[in-house]
Parts: structure tokens; C-alpha cells; sequence
């Protein structure tokens, strides 16, 4: 997919996104939203090996949704590529639904039970260490800078650099120099009580994770083209983990949720939902034509 492709799939899943969580009268759409993109960008131009034919493929890339409150941005992007079922995504909410407010493994595409906030990072580390392991057992005759089987990325959120298990793990990306990881935080600056830097101040993400041997980089996650550029570009053969800083809008793409804290965990009423659909549509119709 083109970028132009990639924008309009992430507004078509946007759209999606807005009438599932208004059917089921509940999720976190606010930061859904804001890392739809990302997200979107992942599934269908960064990861590799991923085939709803074959969701353990061994070789396929793994995906940690560390906020794993921000699962319905996931069974979104999993619809449109082919692991979830329309029929199922619709019962989300329901009495006896596969599908909960956070990941399991029960869904397929699903790596592992996330959105304790904090772990996620610590198991995308283990993966990213079996990872360089198997290479060495099965390859022992491949050098190092061979490209690996296959790469880890886990997607934070921003109020969730509050928990001291992310530091844990940092620390341990850059002592076993996991050039095969990727982290992500999705850097919307809002959580459910107010804004990051009132809660708990992290606007020295660059210097901490740095400090820790992590190559560090900063991107314009709302803009489509920038998420590509920025993931084109990482060397993964420089020997450290890698850090995207995702600068987002809480609630993106629509545009009376934007910036407003309420909506990290808001319910649409009807009117709501009528207004959102109708925003995204006119801006999927425009860049269609």
C-alpha cells in the first residue's frame, strides 16, 4: 500500500472504530483513536509475515498492545486484515463475547494478554531475547547483523511511562541491545485524570530512554507519511532497541473529541455517533476522489 492507501484504510477503520464502540457502550476511544494510525501503518506496511491463514507462523512479526485498554483500535485493524470476523467484531459488548475490553489470546492475531499497564514492554523484551536466541541455537554460523527471524513491536501509552516496570525493562533493552525491538509510545499527552505533566511529568522521555542505550525517535503520528518515513528509516542493525515517540491527538479525526481528556473513556450518545461517522466519511469521500 501507498501512503495514500494507508490514510484511507486508517479512516475507513476509524469510522469502523466509532460504531463498534458506540454499539457496545463502552471503550477507550479517545486513545484509540490516537494511535489508529500507527496501528494501521504496522498491519499493513511495517510487520511482516502476518497471514490469518497462519497466525503462528514462526517467522511472523509480534505485536505487544501494552495499552491494552485501547484494544478496540486493535480488533479493528485485526478485521481488516483478515483475523477477525465482521460477525464477531460485532459482539463486542455482548454477554459471551470472545472479545473483551482487553486482549487475549483467545482472539487470533493476538500474541498475549496485555493491558496491566506497565508489563507489555517486559514481554516484548522476551520475545525480542527468544528472538536473538533461536538465531543463535538454529544459525550458529550467522553473524550477528543477519537479519532476524523475526522483530518485536509494542505500543505504550504515554501515561503509562508512569509505571516502574517500563524502566525495568528499558534498562534490560539496552544491556541485551535488542536491535530486533521496536517500542512506540502513543504520545496523545492526555490520560483519564488529566494531562501527563499534571499526573506525573514525562516530557524528558528522549533523555530517560536514551540514558538507558535506546536509540530514540520522534515522529508526527497523526501524519501518515511520517509514520512510513520514520519506520523506513530505523537501522536495525546499530545494536540498540528502538524508541518512537508517536506525538498524536487524543481522539484524532474526530474533531469534538480532540484534546479533551473525557473522551480517554467517553460513551457516545446517538447524535454523537451520527456527527463522527458523517466527519470521517466527508474526509474518506475527499480523499477518494
Amino acid at each position: 500500500m501507498n501512503n495514500k492507501e494507508l490514510t484511507i484504510l486508517a479512516e475507513k477503520n476509524r469510522k469502523r472504530l466509532v460504531e463498534v464502540v458506540y454499539r457496545a457502550k463502552a471503550g477507550h476511544i479517545g486513545g484509540d483513536l490516537s494511535c489508529l494510525n500507527v496501528m494501521t501503518a504496522l498491519y499493513f506496511h511495517v510487520m511482516q509475515g502476518l497471514d490469518p491463514q497462519a497466525p503462528k507462523a514462526p517467522n511472523r512479526d509480534r505485536f505487544v498492545l501494552s495499552k491494552g485498554h485501547c484494544v478496540e483500535a486493535l480488533y479493528v485493524t485485526l478485521e481488516a486484515k483478515g483475523f477477525l470476523k465482521s460477525e464477531v467484531l460485532d459482539t463486542l459488548g455482548q454477554y459471551g463475547s470472545i472479545l473483551s475490553g482487553h486482549p487475549t489470546i483467545e482472539v487470533s492475531g493476538i500474541e498475549v494478554n496485555s493491558g496491566a499497564l506497565g508489563h507489555g514492554l517486559s514481554i516484548g523484551i522476551g520475545m525480542a531475547i527468544a528472538e536473538k536466541m533461536n538465531r543463535d541455537a538454529y544459525l550458529p554460523d550467522t553473524p550477528s547483523t543477519s537479519t532476524p527471524t523475526y522483530r518485536t513491536y509494542v505500543l505504550m501509552g504515554d501515561g503509562e511511562q508512569g509505571e516502574g516496570s517500563i524502566y525495568e525493562a528499558a534498562m534490560a533493552g539496552g544491556k541485551y541491545k535488542l536491535d530486533n525491538l521496536v517500542a512506540i509510545i502513543d504520545r496523545n499527552h492526555l490520560q483519564i485524570s488529566g494531562d501527563t505533566e499534571d499526573v506525573m511529568p514525562i516530557d524528558n522521555i528522549r533523555e530517560r530512554w536514551s540514558a538507558f542505550g535506546w536509540d530514540v525517535i520522534e515522529m508526527n503520528g497523526d501524519s501518515m507519511d511520517d509514520i512510513v518515513k520514520t519506520f523506513d528509516a530505523i537501522d536495525y542493525t546499530n545494536k540498540k532497541p528502538h524508541l518512537i515517540i508517536s506525538n498524536t491527538t487524543k481522539g484524532k479525526g474526530v474533531s469534538f473529541m480532540e484534546g479533551i481528556a473525557k473522551w480517554h473513556h467517553g460513551v457516545l450518545n446517538a447524535e454523537q455517533c451520527e456527527a463522527a461517522v458523517k466527519e470521517i466519511e466527508e474526509r474518506i469521500a475527499q480523499l477518494e476522489s
